[in-house]
C-alpha cells in the first residue's frame, strides 16, 4: 500500500521550530529550515532530547555539504563531487584538503548570517534519500534487506521482533511489560502518530535506544544489544541567538585539531546498506562527524497498515567502542576506572545525580590547565579556536547547554526515567582566559570548591536539626541540602555571566562569597521561622563517638553554622 505514498523530509513539514518574530511554534521542512534558519529561535520539538537528536541530524547535513563545497556551491580544489548531488566522486586528492579553506567557508557563512543555496541544492539533488517511503526509505531498510540480516525466526513475515510506536515515542516510552501510567496519551492513542511525529521519533530513537528489544542481526561473534549513542552522553552544546547561529557554533570543523579534512559520510549516503552493516560489524570507530551524528543503533523496517499506522521491526547492530572517541565534541568525559591505560569514556548522567546543577561540575566543561590529563568537551575547544582566530568576538557571551535523557540504570531495559536540562553562560574572554595564575576558569573552580565546603557545613547543620527532631538524618539532610543548592543555582549562574576578564578577581570572588553567606542566612531563617519548642529545647548530642554529649538546639546549631561559614569564606 506504500507504492504511491510519499513523505519527503526536504519538502514536507516535520521539524518543529520557534519563530523569532511571532514567538509561536511552526512545523517546517528541511528546505524551509535551512532557507530561514536565521529567522527561527531554536528547535521546539516534543522533548529537549528530541531537539538534541535532530540538531545533530541537521549538523550532519551542514558538515556533509560544507566539507565538500564552499559558499557558492563550488567544490574545493582537492575534491571531485557530482555537480547535482555533491556526492563525492574522487577522494584521491582529499588528503591535500586544507582546514583553512573549510574555516574560510565557516567564516563566510557566519558573516553572511544565513546558509547559502548550496545546502538547498544538496537536499534537492538527494531528495530521494530523504523520503519516508519508496525504495530507499529514510532511516529504515527494506523487507529484503532486513530479512537478509536477521535470524530466520525473526524475519518480517513471522511478525516477531517488533517495537511498538509507544516505545519509540519517548514522551510515552512504554514497553509491552511496563505500562507508562502517567503518559500524555492513553490506550490505543499511545500507538498513533502523524508522519511528521514518526519522522522526529525515528531520528530520536536511533540516538536514545534502550535495550528492551532483543532481536539482533546475525554475526559471527556475539554482541550485546547496544543503547543509542547519544544515550551514552552527558551532552553539551552551544546555543545561539537563532537556529542558524546554533548550527554554526556547533559546526565543528576539526574536532581533534588534525590537519586533514576527513570525508564526511552520513548514513543515508550508503548505496548498499550491507556496506554500512559490515562497517558496524568491524567495530571501527567513526572518523567523521556526519557518520557519528547519524549512527544507527538499530536496523529498522516499517510495515504500514491500512490505517496508516506503522508496525516497526527492530534489530540491534554492533556498536563501536566509546574509549577515547574524542571525535565526539558534544559530551563531557570521565576516566574509565576499569581501564589500565587511563582511557576515557563519555560521561553519563545517572539517577543519583539528577539534582546536581551543571555549574557544580564546572571543571568537566572547562578544563583546569593545572590538572593533568583533563579533557574538556570538543565543543568548548572548538569555541576557543573560533575566538583565537577572531571568528567570534572575545566579548561575546557564550552559553553552554546540557541535555541528558537518563535511563533507569537497569541493564536489561535502560528505559528513560528523566530528562535533565541545564545551562550556564560566561563571556568568551573569561571562558578562554589564559593568564596563568589569574586564569578565570581556575579561580572559578576554586570558588566552587569553597562553595561546596559551605554546603557541607549546611548539611552538618541539617543533620543536627534532624537529630533534635528524631528524624532520619540522611534523608532529611539530603533533601534540605538539595533545596539549599536550588537556592544557589540562579545566583551563581548570574555571577558567572557577570564576570569580565578585566575584573579584579578578588573583588568579584568576595562578591560571590557575600551572596553565598546571604543564601545561608536565608536558609537558616526558613528553619527558624518554622521551628518548634522541641527545636528550642533541644537535646544532648555527640559530635562523634569519642566525644561526650553536649547540649544542642536550633540556636546553637545556627551559631555553629554561621561561625563555620564565616571562617571558610573570610578567614
Amino acid at each position: 500500500m506504500t507504492e504511491n505514498l510519499t513523505f519527503n523530509l526536504t519538502s514536507d513539514p516535520w521539524i518543529k521550530v520557534l519563530d523569532k518574530q511571532t514567538g509561536t511554534t511552526k512545523t517546517v521542512s528541511l528546505t524551509d529550515l535551512f532557507s530561514n534558519a536565521q529567522n527561527y529561535r531554536r528547535l521546539a520539538g516534543d522533548t529537549r532530547s528530541q531537539d538534541f537528536a535532530i540538531l545533530r541530524f541537521l549538523l550532519a547535513i551542514v558538515h556533509t555539504v560544507y566539507s565538500r563545497v564552499g559558499l557558492s556551491g563550488e567544490a574545493y580544489s582537492w575534491l571531485e563531487v557530482d555537480s547535482k548531488t555533491f556526492q563525492v566522486l574522487n577522494t584521491e586528492d582529499a588528503e591535500d584538503g586544507s582546514i583553512d579553506e573549510w574555516l574560510q567557508t565557516w567564516d563566510d557563512l557566519y558573516v553572511t548570517g544565513q546558509f547559502s543555496n548550496a545546502i538547498i541544492q544538496y537536499l534537492e539533488g538527494n531528495s530521494a534519500l530523504f523520503d519516508l517511503f519508496g525504495p530507499h526509505p529514510f532511516y529504515q531498510v527494506t523487507t529484503e534487506d532486513y530479512d537478509s540480516f536477521v535470524p530466520e525466526k525473526k524475519k518480517v513475515a513471522t511478525g516477531t521482533g517488533t517495537v511498538a510506536v509507544k516505545q519509540i515515542n519517548r514522551v510515552v516510552s512504554e514497553s509491552a511489560n511496563s505500562p507508562a501510567i502517567f503518559a500524555p496519551k492513553a490506550g490505543s492513542f499511545k500507538n498513533r502518530l502523524t508522519l511528521a511525529e514518526i519522522t522526529r521519533w525515528l531520528i530520536t530513537y536511533q540516538n536514545y535506544t534502550g535495550v528492551t528489544d532483543k532481536t539482533k542481526i546475525d554475526t559471527s561473534e556475539k554482541f550485546s544489544t547496544p543503547g543509542g549513542w547519544a544515550y551514552r552522553l552527558n551532552s553539551v552544546y552551544a546555543p545561539g541567538q537563532s537556529l542558524f547561529e546554533t548550527l554554526m557554533l556547533n559546526f565543528v570543523v576539526n574536532p581533534e585539531r588534525k590537519n586533514e579534512t576527513p570525508i564526511q559520510r552520513p548514513v543515508w549516503e550508503y548505496n548498499n546498506i550491507s556496506d554500512y552493516v559490515e562497517l558496524r560489524k568491524s567495530l571501527l570507530q567513526p572518523t567523521n562527524l556526519a557518520a557519528l551524528y547519524t549512527t544507527w543503533s538499530r536496523l529498522l523496517h516499517i510495515e504500514w497498515q491500512e490505517n496508516g499506522q506503522p508496525t516497526i521491526f527492530s534489530a540491534g547492530i554492533p556498536m563501536f567502542s566509546q574509549d577515547n572517541l574524542f571525535l565526539e565534541p558534544m559530551t563531557t568525559w570521565r576516566e574509565d576506572k576499569q581501564a589500565k591505560d587511563g582511557s576515557k569514556k563519555p560521561a553519563t548522567k545517572g539517577t543519583g545525580s539528577l539534582g546536581i546543577a551543571m555549574w557544580r561540575n564546572f571543571g568537566d566543561y572547562v578544563s583546569d590547565k593545572t590538572v593533568k590529563d583533563s579533557h574538556e568537551p570538543g565543543i568548548v575547544d572548538w569555541l576557543n579556536q573560533l575566538v583565537g582566530k577572531d571568528l567570534i568576538d572575545d566579548d561575546k557571551t557564550i552559553y553552554l547547554n546540557s541535555i541528558a535523557l537518563v535511563s533507569d540504570g537497569n541493564a536489561t531495559s535502560q528505559s528513560p526515567v528523566a530528562e535533565v536540562f541545564d545551562y550556564m553562560g560566561l563571556n568568551a574572554d573569561v571562558l578562554f582566559d589564559d593568564k596563568e595564575e589569574l586564569r578565570w576558569p581556575n579561580r572559578i573552580n576554586g570558588v566552587i570548591d569553597t562553595t561546596q565546603k559551605v554546603a557541607r557545613q549546611y548539611w552538618q547543620f541539617t543533620t543536627r536539626i534532624a537529630d533534635i527532631r528524631n528524624l532520619d538524618s540522611r534523608s532529611f539532610s539530603s533533601r534540605e541540602t538539595g533545596k539549599f543548592y536550588d537556592r544557589l543555582n540562579e545566583p551563581f549562574k548570574q555571577w558567572l555571566v557577570s564576570l569580565k576578564n578585566n575584573d579584579d578577581r578578588e573583588v568579584k570572588i568576595e562578591e560571590w562569597y557575600h551572596e553565598l553567606r546571604d543564601v545561608v542566612n536565608q536558609s537558616v531563617d526558613i528553619f527558624e521561622r518554622s521551628s518548634t519548642p522541641r527545636d528550642h529545647h533541644g537535646k544532648s548530642l555527640k559530635k562523634n563517638a569519642d566525644e561526650r554529649e553536649k547540649p544542642m538546639n536550633i540556636f546553637i546549631a545556627e551559631n555553629n553554622l554561621r561561625a563555620q561559614v564565616n571562617s571558610i569564606l573570610f578567614g
